[in-house]
């Protein structure tokens, strides 16, 4: 048990094994950060098209994961989906500049101005991940585009050829596609491009048996673009979702402990623990029990969190605080956003409360929560800015809320108007924005875009709230919740 290392042994574990800038796109996953939660197994699956997912989930990191045949190799074995062993996976789209692959942001831009449709597009990157020599041979996308727009019979003809050298192989040809955030700044054309791309995923998975194509989309975007043809519903009945529990969190977390800290810190973590096993390439998966046995988590955790937020039970229990404060409103906490409040925490602790019984002061959870939340509401003013326009005008209410109040408060900060000006010229400092709610001048309909989207929640009484993750950044109070951060 972890009770054989000092707090301060701990703590330097912690330290060293918690990862520190918390961006999938410029970290790449290796065998030692290799985590394979339960509920990500479908995810996988070939022959799931869409996975959907917010920031901070793991859309990246399994996308990456997937390009990587030793990380492929492990998550086919752990997950014991052995057709993940017979693939042979390309990159469609992605963060990283790859334009012998697909083309990149400013590349897009410039194909669309000039008239290109999205069909086409999608249609001349499939076929150069499919290794056609027609499309090959042309050294511009604007000229491998304009081959596939002048060529169906030719295209038709060179996708089931590589169908059937596919079946003949007995491989499955995937091709993957992430970074969707990015393909374009307007909102109309990245949903064009959106909904082009899953037309011919869609297709893909009809027409042919062993190409097949696995999108990793938030769920904004999804039924954004998704939303604009028919048969998109085939898509959703064949979508995953990438979701953690609180056990998923507390397995990752320990198996950082075992896997990510200095070779000796670690090992005894896992030796006074036990039941560790070897796997390859020095990762070692931690027992069962710590992987999703809750009482388990609870008990290790408490060794290093202490049992109480405070003096008592009272202030609330550690293992459940953390997560239940990070929730959104459709209560998921993004591991991203669970590693960097776990992180703050222990700075925090090594900072203001160095000779404290335990490795992580319960003050340090909170100022973790607090910098959580910080980081949330700006992730979420990148992707969706009128979000952060809707909610601002409520800084210094308390929350529950009547959803009379919360009309009341827009109509006076002249939401409708703000908005329309968002759309046409951007956001507030001039970024051009991506998306925007669906229907700008319903404010109940807002409000109810506002919870799908987990910002806001209904409770059981039809008062409006807001998740801690959400609410203390935007300086919205609650009687004896956790405080916003005060201005330095």
């Amino acid at each position: 048990m972890t009770q054989g290392m000092s707090a301060a042994e701990l703590r330097t574990l912690l330290s060293e094994a918690l990862p520190g800038a918390q961006d999938a796109d410029t970290e790449q996953p290796g065998p030692n950060t290799l985590f394979t939660p339960t509920s990500h197994r479908l995810a996988l699956d070939p022959e799931v098209t869409v996975v959907r997912g917010g920031r901070g989930v793991g859309k990246t990191f399994w996308f990456h994961s997937l390009l990587d045949d030793k990380l492929r190799r492990i998550a086919a074995e752990e997950y014991q989906i052995s057709r993940l062993t017979r693939v042979v996976v390309t990159a469609g789209y992605g963060a990283q500049l790859k334009p012998d692959l697909y083309p990149g942001p400013s590349q897009m831009h410039a194909l669309l101005d000039s008239g290109v449709h999205p069909a086409d597009l999608w249609n001349s990157v499939l076929l150069v991940a499919l290794e056609v020599p027609e499309v090959l041979a042309l050294s511009s996308w604007t000229e491998r585009v304009e081959w596939t727009r002048d060529n169906p019979g030719t295209r038709d003809v060179a996708v089931a050829r590589a169908d059937q050298e596919a079946r003949s192989d007995g491989v499955t040809r995937l091709v993957l596609f992430d970074a969707l955030e990015h393909l374009h700044r307007e909102r109309a054309q990245a949903d064009r491009l959106v909904s082009g791309l899953l037309r011919l995923a869609l297709e893909m998975r009809l027409s042919t048996r062993n190409l097949r194509f696995k999108v990793f989309i938030r769920p904004d975007m999804f039924e954004s673009g998704g939303g604009r043809f028919a048969d998109a519903s085939k898509l959703s009945a064949n979508a995953a979702d990438l979701t953690w529990s609180t056990t998923n969190l507390y397995g990752l977390f320990f198996h950082y402990l075992g896997n990510q800290g200095s070779p000796g810190l670690s090992a005894e973590f896992r030796r006074l623990r036990g039941g560790w096993r070897n796997d390859t390439d020095n990762r070692y998966l931690p027992p069962v029990e710590l992987l999703s046995n809750g009482e388990t988590q609870k008990e290790e955790f408490t060794r290093i969190a202490g049992p109480y937020m405070g003096a008592n039970y009272r202030k609330g229990h550690t293992y459940t605080w953390l997560p239940n404060h990070l929730m959104d409103g459709t209560e998921q906490v993004s591991p991203r956003s669970f590693l960097s409040a776990l992180r703050t925490a222990v700075d925090e602790t090594i900072e203001h409360y160095a000779h404290h019984d335990h490795a992580i002061h319960y003050e340090g959870v909170r100022r973790g929560v607090q910098d959580a939340s910080q980081t949330r509401v700006q992730e979420i003013g990148e992707d969706l800015p009128w979000v952060r326009t809707a909610i601002s005008p409520l800084a210094g209410e308390q929350v529950p809320i009547e959803q009379s109040d919360v009309i009341r408060l827009w109509e006076a900060d002249g939401l409708r108007e703000k908005l329309e000006r968002q759309a046409r010229r951007g956001d507030i400092e001039g970024d051009e924005v991506r998306t925007g709610p669906r229907n700008p001048d319903d404010y109940p309909e807002l409000i109810g875009e506002l919870i799908e989207l987990g910002v806001m929640r209904r409770r059981k009484d039809g008062r409006l709230d807001l998740p801690d993750v959400y609410r203390i950044a935007f300086a919205i109070g609650r009687k004896g919740g956790v405080p916003k951060v005060k201005a330095s």
